[in-house]
């Protein structure tokens, strides 16, 4: 007999609106808290609003009324216990560009939340886009608070 190990996996697609933002963080949110990670769902959600407003804002098309807008992929797994990754995927091919931003900016933090928040991110370039992996845990920059 063999033992199989399951990792958790959560996967939901996404339209690139601003509303899909509230659904990605009460996703994350109902997720970890099944998951009995409850304790990193405030910082997963931040980094999950910061992932998809930028997917929303860069990788959705131009559109014309009655158009696609588009779609997103939101993925989180818990590949060991107390961890958690999360990913973003969207058509976008463009690069996170980290910017400096005044106090009355409302863009420009977004990769200084996930160097607050993520024990690590990076990256990943893919044949129809990007997709952007993140990880939580209860040890690591997000916990210490």
């Amino acid at each position: 007999m063999t033992a199989t190990c399951v990792i958790p996996v959560y996967t939901q697609t996404l339209a690139l609106i601003p509303a899909s933002v509230r659904v990605a963080r009460m996703s994350v949110r109902t997720t970890l808290t099944c998951w009995g990670l409850a304790g990193l769902a405030e910082d997963a959600e931040l980094i999950v609003s910061e992932l998809l407003s930028n997917a929303v804002q860069h990788a959705a098309p131009v559109l014309f009324p009655g158009d696609d807008p588009g779609r997103c992929r939101l993925t989180i797994e818990r590949p060991a216990p107390g961890t958690v990754r999360i990913w973003a995927a969207d058509s976008s091919c463009r690069r996170l560009e980290r910017r400096s931003a005044s106090p009355q900016d409302e863009h420009g933090r977004g990769l200084a939340v996930l160097d607050a928040l993520a024990t690590a991110w990076d990256v990943v370039p893919t044949a129809t886009g990007k997709m952007v992996r993140v990880e939580l845990g209860t040890t690591g920059p997000g916990a210490q608070r």
